[in-house]
């Protein structure tokens, strides 16, 4: 016999089956009876070895995943998951929107003074109570605000699907006050908007009027940050609180030394703005340069902030929409029909 014939020996009569299929009728060692010594082991082991931490699958192992060793890991999924969608929505400029998440509507406003009135005609002397309506008829006085930047939004949302190299969308902090009012105005008119929510000891909802898949919450205030500028082409600022001007001094930062390249800057309400912060005296004590004070410039409305951003970019050669679009005009639905 030669060695051919030997392996044509060996040779199955037919081709075997594809190996570890689901229906193997071998048993594995695991599903063997077990012994009658093995049996006298402690009762519960198994059951404790499957319910230890330990033996979880890293990625459902929540208590491991929030802990210091993987921050690393969360501030990526963070970014991360942001990032994915609004890839998938094509989203490629924000106008950035903050301001107080006290300014409200002034209908709301006049309510609650007349709320702390109420109170302080039964407690005239309540020193509380007397700080609390000064605030009030200060927030009051400023709901003007929420108008404009509720008009602010519907232009944008306007020239969203006009712009040049794709989608422009209004991207808030997706809280209350201002950032409302930037959503709601680009939902008015049918437009989506995104919202940046973060979460806080004290917890905040997301305001109603950002798109439901274009709405996210943050662990982390810097990756926010970071989503907030990555796609801005503007930044503007109502008044606002420490928050407000987190973002706005990040901003002028990052631009001042040049570690972004330059954007519009629009603070609304120059003369809250003036008594916020002085530049002025900032370049009278040596601590920054004269040339800083041009980073940001005022507006007064919602048209003038938006025709100085698209001006901005006309001179810099970059226009944000085709030359004689409509959308650049700058009006809102309630300009229009006021007009």
């Amino acid at each position: 016999m030669t060695d051919e014939d030997g392996l044509r020996s060996r040779r199955p009569s037919s081709i075997p089956k594809a190996a570890h299929g689901v229906d193997e009728t071998v048993a594995f060692p695991c599903e063997q009876p077990e012994g009658v010594e093995e049996d006298t082991r402690t009762p519960g082991a198994l059951r404790s070895i499957l319910q230890s931490s330990s033996y979880q699958e890293a990625d459902q192992d929540e208590i491991f995943l929030k802990s210091e060793a993987t921050r690393g890991i969360r501030l990526q999924l963070d970014f991360l998951k942001a990032e994915t969608q609004l890839r998938e929505h094509q989203i490629a400029h924000t106008i950035v929107v903050f301001g107080s998440t006290r300014i409200c509507e002034a209908q709301a406003a006049r309510r609650t003074v007349a709320s702390i009135v109420d109170e302080l005609s039964l407690n005239p002397d309540d020193d509380g109570l007397q700080r609390r309506l000064k605030a009030a008829r200060s927030i009051a006085a400023k709901s003007k605000y929420y108008r404009i930047a509720r008009e602010f939004g519907q232009i944008v949302g306007a020239a969203g699907e006009k712009a040049i190299g794709g989608r422009l969308m209004v991207m808030t902090g997706g809280g209350p006050g201002i950032m409302e009012a930037a959503n709601r105005g680009a939902h008015d008119i049918g437009a989506q908007s995104i919202g940046l929510n973060i979460t806080l000891p004290k917890e905040q909802n997301p305001n109603t009027y950002v798109t439901p898949e274009l709405c996210f919450r943050f662990h982390y205030f810097a990756m926010r940050k970071l989503h907030l500028l990555m796609r801005a082409r503007a930044l503007v600022a109502f008044p606002g609180g420490f928050g407000t001007m987190d973002e706005l001094f990040e901003v002028l930062s990052l631009a001042q030394t040049r570690k972004i390249g330059p954007v519009p800057v629009v603070l609304v309400g120059e003369s809250y703005w003036r008594r916020a912060f002085d530049p002025d005296f900032l370049v009278e004590e040596g601590v920054i340069d004269p040339e800083d004070r041009d980073l940001f410039w005022f507006a007064e409305s919602a048209e003038e902030a938006w025709l100085g951003i698209l001006r901005w970019y006309e001179a810099a050669g970059r226009p944000l929409l085709p030359v004689g679009n409509d959308a650049s005009r700058g009006k809102s639905i309630n300009q229009e029909v006021g007009s």
